[in-house]
């Protein structure tokens, strides 16, 4: 297809959308398809470099080793949350990593296996990154001051970075597991170095167990000394404080402390002692006081006269009784047992006053010793109470020598400890999985690098196409015409074949492409300027070279050969292009009418089959300023002239971009088509003028792209349109009829044409 019509959509407007377009995957499509030999040529450049790189690549060994990091069995215990223990472990894990690829393990290989004196060793080949890395070093290097160093210390420190660029250290997995991997164009001497890695590791955290060990024993050698002087003195100072209070102890407490307890003791003793005696004494009272010597009881009392007298009484007092019960209450046996027992009565109590003064005497006894003892007591507590006081601090003093002894016993331990460990230092490291000689190569891997090599072919290929498809900033398409212009689009011109009359292509083919567009061009001017009245068409571009001018006098015999009175005017009075192409041999025209006021019929030049009449221009030294002759008022009656004789009026005017002759004779023309090359004329020189220019933009009746490559607009097909469907191909002649036109123009007078 090789046309496109959009609507006007008003005013010369930049389309602005307020939210990112959708992705249009046809316009990716047909990116891709105009793109794809950028692309392709960019994969097979990099897939030859990556093949290149595989033949003369040194074939690399990697040996590896496993190093398993115990866990630390002081930690077993450790009471944080899940959480802290990951954390730690992690931060764990990566230091052992550190230390690892440090410089200080890293020259204690090269020391153990003399790496700087192996020639093969120091002259290893570096890859591109080392490369680049190596120049950037030697970069900065020279504006550093650096400090003197030995050629032997050059030497290792060459040697180190050759071992670091090839050594890798990482975790497995989530576990405690190290695996270190050392890659070598020499198989034996990659699997020694892995090796002598974690050997070195291993003697490395010997070497800082002892040197902590060590560090650690002297300081709590020095801290204990100072805690065993702390210790002393603070001893000192509670015999001291003991001393100078009277504070004297046996067997653990203080001897007031004790006596105050003994007499406590002894006061309830004497307590118990009085109240005995006390009791014994009443009891004995009451007897006496109440005169019944029955009340007596065998076993109360300790004298053994009363209770043999007591006995006697009861004897007497049964005798008398039973003689009493058989003779009578006055017989005289009877009586003399009464007087018996009054005699025993009187001795008994008599005895029993003597026992009474002996238990009075020892309940005063009893009594005074319990005043005695409480007395005591009274003094020994206050003197204890005095004594407390002046304990707590003996306490806080003997507190604090306490903790000196304790601390002074743990130093002691952890001191005997650091010694033994000093001796026997046990590192948390051992090697699981020993460096054995690799077999087979480790790099370079052939798949990964062709496929890194497709991988970088495509981005740069990708790359190289999206710039080619940023800097393509000509107008390709009329989607692009319309949303880049606003201006309606008419159609493409095909570019002409070689040996082919340019001029008249439109009529020698009426069933191309070519007249297809010309005729899109006039159905757009009838319907915005009328069918009936007289139009002025002017036909112009922006930049020159673009076929203005071939596009306009072939829209002329187009209109001309479709039986409308037509005529073109070359309007472009610097550059007539148009006439020296159809009508070199002209000495009058445009400019000698408008100047000379030569007759319009006079100058008129006819083409014989087509009657298309032509007003050529002819250069004159007399008008430098053509712009003010297109704007005259000659010219505006020479332009009213010429609609009463014609059906169109087609000016060839000048471009836009280097004069401003459009501008002044866009008064006189009803509408304008601008002719813009394809693929040539950029996108923002046409926006440009036509936004400087809106009375031009206003008339302007579409744009045409001309001298399209119809091969290549295959590749910019979209969704709704695809150029060069050969769907088309039916409705389209490009072969010229047997019987072509007559071209040539001869001078006749001005008629009206059949």
């Amino acid at each position: 297809m090789i046309r496109e019509t959009f609507p006007n959509p008003g005013p010369l407007h930049r389309r602005e959308s307020s939210s990112a377009p959708p992705i249009d995957l046809y316009k990716l499509l047909a990116i891709v398809r105009r793109q794809w030999r950028i692309a392709a040529l960019s994969v097979g450049v990099c897939l030859l470099l990556g093949i290149l790189y595989l033949l003369f690549a040194t074939a690399k060994y990697t040996a590896s080793t496993d190093i398993l990091i115990d866990q630390d069995s002081s930690r077993i215990l450790y009471q944080g949350s899940a959480l802290e223990r990951t954390v730690e472990d992690e931060a764990r894990i990566l230091s052992q990593v550190e230390v690892l690829v440090s410089d200080k393990v890293g020259l204690a290989v090269v020391d153990k296996l003399a790496l700087d004196k192996d020639p093969k060793f120091m002259s290893a080949p570096m890859g591109p990154l080392q490369m680049m890395r190596s120049m950037l070093r030697a970069v900065t290097s020279l504006f550093s001051s650096p400090g003197p160093a030995s050629e032997e210390n050059l030497q290792r420190r060459a040697a180190l970075q050759n071992l670091q660029r090839n050594l890798s250290v990482e975790r497995l997995n989530r576990s405690y597991v190290l695996n270190v991997r050392f890659t070598w164009s020499d198989p034996v001497l990659a699997a020694k170095v892995a090796k002598g890695v974690a050997e070195a590791y291993l003697a490395d955290q010997l070497n800082a167990k002892f040197e902590a060990t060590r560090l650690a024993g002297g300081w709590a050698q020095e801290r204990m000394k100072d805690l065993q002087r702390e210790a002393l003195k603070s001893d000192l100072a509670v015999q001291k404080f003991r001393a100078d209070h009277g504070l004297i102890a046996a067997s653990g407490k203080l001897v007031s402390e004790q006596q105050l307890s003994e007499l406590n003791s002894q006061l309830i003793l004497a307590r118990t002692e009085t109240a005995a005696a006390e009791a014994k004494y009443q009891r004995l009272q009451s007897i006496i006081d109440g005169g019944q010597p029955d009340a007596i009881v065998a076993g109360t009392l300790d004298s053994a006269i009363v209770n043999d007298l007591r006995a006697k009484y009861l004897e007497a007092s049964r005798l008398a009784a039973e003689i009493a019960e058989k003779t009578g209450p006055d017989h005289v046996q009877v009586k003399r047992l009464r007087n018996s027992m009054d005699e025993y009565r009187k001795l008994i109590f008599d005895e029993l006053g003597r026992i009474a003064k002996s238990y009075s005497s020892e309940y005063q006894v009893a009594k005074s010793r319990e005043d005695a003892l409480r007395s005591i007591v009274t003094d020994a507590t206050g003197i204890s109470a005095d004594a407390n006081e002046t304990l707590v601090q003996l306490r806080e003093l003997e507190r604090e020598a306490e903790a000196y002894r304790d601390l002074y016993q743990k130093f002691l331990q952890r001191y005997q400890e650091s010694v033994q460990q000093e001796s026997f230092p046990v590192t948390e490291a051992r090697i699981i999985s020993e460096a054995a000689v690799p077999q087979e190569t480790s790099g370079p891997k052939k798949s990964l690098v062709l496929a890194l090599s497709i991988f970088l072919g495509l981005a740069l290929g990708t790359g190289l196409g999206t710039l080619q498809e940023y800097r393509d900033r000509f107008f390709r398409t009329g989607e692009q015409v319309a949303e880049e212009t606003g201006m309606p689009f008419l159609g493409l011109v095909p570019l002409v074949p070689e040996g082919k009359a340019v001029t008249s292509y439109a009529v020698d083919h009426p069933l191309s492409h070519f007249a297809e567009t010309l005729r899109s061009a006039k159905i757009s001017a009838d319907l915005s300027l009328g069918r009936e009245k007289p139009k002025v068409i002017g036909v112009t571009s922006v930049l020159p070279g673009e076929g203005k001018s071939t596009v306009a006098i072939n829209f002329a015999r187009l209109l001309a050969s479709q039986k409308a009175r037509t005529l073109i005017i070359d309007a472009d009075l610097r550059n007539p292009t148009l006439t020296r192409a159809v009508a070199p041999n002209a000495a009058a025209g445009l400019a000698e009418i408008v100047i000379d006021k030569i007759p319009l019929a006079d100058l008129l030049l006819f083409e014989e089959r087509t009657r298309l009449a032509m007003l050529p221009a002819v250069l004159r030294r007399d008008v430098p300023l053509t712009s003010e002759l297109l704007a005259s008022r000659e010219m505006a009656e020479l332009l009213e002239e010429a609609k009463a004789s014609f059906d169109y009026v087609i000016l060839d005017l000048p471009p836009l971009a280097p004069v401003v002759d459009v501008r002044a004779v866009t008064p006189h023309v009803d509408g304008f088509t601008c002719v813009v090359e394809w693929g040539q004329t950029p996108r923002a020189v046409v926006q440009m003028k036509l936004e400087a220019d809106p009375a031009l933009a206003k008339k302007c009746l579409g744009i045409i792209l001309n001298k399209a490559n119809m091969d290549k607009m295959k590749l910019y097909g979209t969704e709704g349109m695809s150029y060069g469907d050969p769907r088309y191909s039916a409705y389209f002649r490009e072969a010229a009829p047997a019987e072509a036109p007559g071209q040539g123009l001869k001078a006749a007078k001005l008629a009206a044409p059949a």
